[in-house]
């Protein structure tokens, strides 16, 4: 068998653009991929585009194969860029694999551990930033089931908050943990805001809310700042999201002070080297909980990690609160019930793209999250998509 062709569809979620890939092979088997990345969808397409010649002909069983030939072949390191492009066809290949042996794919990754895995809700809050608001929501969200949210309560800071929004950061997630109850796990995201001082001053009043974890709370490139505050910060620091190499989480691991990991599939390369650095982590006692902030085919990526890998935490799930078309551009997508995830024994990652349906929704370019901004959480993107 042999990969024949690629083509890449932009998909103009309101939020985030995505990017959805279909890998042909000469026997008329055909996978699924995805590279979306935030507001370079374009660029991503590009680059699967340019380098077309180092997978077109290649087996698609062949993954380390063809990471070697996207990766180290090209002797340029792209970063998130370049990985989400090797990730698109990567993950395309895995879905080819599954298909033709007529097994789901986390049987070709070890097997299944696990029957259902347990999710947390994200881009629940689409509101004004207040504590009644988001205290509102969250009742709504743990009324469904959902054992567990994650919420950014930290408006548009960056490196410091002020007095006052600190303060309503605050009353945000006391709000939300009085709305929820004390047995329902909070993820505070920080989206790398915060200096080390002022990541452990707010680590320090959020403690008595029980956060699961304090999320990326200073830049995550900047490995002994996050060091610094895993170690002294009473609440659990998660990070990785952003990484886009299995080094890259080497010299986090090295420290032993971070034992929740994001690998974020799209950013690595795919799947096999999100379940490397699954291992990677396991041999630190740490557990793995994927970011998952884009699209229908990284939520089956998810799901099939959370199926074999031993130490997978719990998954990302943004799908219930996306727009109600993304939940019909692929046959079953993938969506919690009563907080938990069902998998699949569909052969390949589970879910069929209607190829067709995606040109009623292009591109757009105001569809990008900006994280900096004022009112970011209320996701609006280009108008025009909501209409």
């Amino acid at each position: 068998m042999q990969i024949t062709e690629v083509t890449t569809h932009l998909v103009g979620n309101p939020w985030k653009n995505w990017l959805l890939v279909r890998v042909d092979t000469d026997e008329g088997i055909h996978g699924a991929g995805e590279g979306s990345l935030n507001a370079f969808g374009k660029t991503v397409a590009a680059a699967i585009n340019e380098l077309r010649d180092a997978f077109v002909g290649l087996d698609p069983t062949q993954v380390e194969l063809l990471h070697q030939r996207m990766v180290r072949d090209i002797y340029s390191d792209g970063g998130q860029l370049h990985r989400a492009a090797v990730a698109a066809v990567e993950i395309a290949c895995w879905d080819i694999m599954g298909k033709a042996h007529g097994r789901p794919v986390h049987d070709l990754l070890g097997g299944r551990v696990r029957d259902r895995v347990r999710a947390y809700a994200n881009g629940w809050y689409r509101h004004e930033r207040t504590p009644e608001a988001f205290a509102a929501s969250a009742r709504g969200v743990a009324a469904e089931g959902y054992t567990a949210l994650k919420l950014d309560p930290f408006g548009a800071a960056a490196r410091m908050i002020d007095p006052v929004d600190e303060t309503l950061a605050i009353a945000i997630v006391e709000a939300v943990r009085d709305a929820v109850g004390p047995d329902v796990d909070l993820m505070i995201e920080a989206h790398s805001r915060f200096s080390v001082a002022s990541a452990l001053r707010i680590a320090e009043r959020l403690a008595p809310l029980r956060p699961a974890w304090f999320e990326e709370p200073v830049p995550h490139g900047h490995v002994p700042a996050i060091v610094e505050v895993a170690r002294r910060s009473v609440v659990p620091v998660a990070t990785g999201e952003s990484y886009a190499s299995i080094e890259e989480f080497a010299s986090l691991l090295a420290h032993d002070a971070v034992s929740i990991l994001q690998p974020e599939p799209l950013h690595l390369g795919g799947l096999w080297r999100t379940r490397a650095v699954a291992t990677m982590a396991d041999a630190h006692a740490a557990v793995v909980a994927p970011h998952n902030a884009q699209g229908p085919i990284c939520a089956a990526v998810s799901r099939t990690l959370g199926a074999c890998t031993p130490n997978f935490a719990i998954q990302e799930s943004f799908d219930a609160f996306n727009a109600d078309w993304s939940r019909r551009i692929v046959d079953e997508p993938v969506l919690p019930e009563r907080g938990y995830v069902s998998v699949s024994d569909r052969p390949g990652l589970g879910v069929e793209v209607d190829w067709d349906a995606l040109a009623a929704h292009p591109y757009r370019p105001g569809n990008v999250l900006r994280l900096f901004e004022p009112d970011w959480q209320r996701r609006t993107g280009d108008v025009e998509e909501h209409e």
